[in-house]
């Protein structure tokens, strides 16, 4: 049987934020997935770019 939509694990899209103020074209982006109920606000992890070939932070986006 299928999980309920009101799950604490929701999906989220991780965005460069170096690669965005660079205005360089393309977008570094990951998918992964947070616990809302213990990580309630925005997440940041740092994650590879692979257009800038270099860690860098990224953070959760809408």
């Amino acid at each position: 049987m299928a999980k309920k939509s009101k799950d604490a694990r929701v999906q989220v899209i991780l965005e460069c934020t170096e690669h965005k103020a660079s205005g360089m074209p393309g977008t570094s982006r990951y998918v992964t997935t947070k616990n809302r109920k213990n990580t309630p606000e925005r997440l940041e992890l740092k994650k590879f770019n692979p257009i800038l070939k270099r860690m860098t932070i990224h953070k959760e986006i809408k």
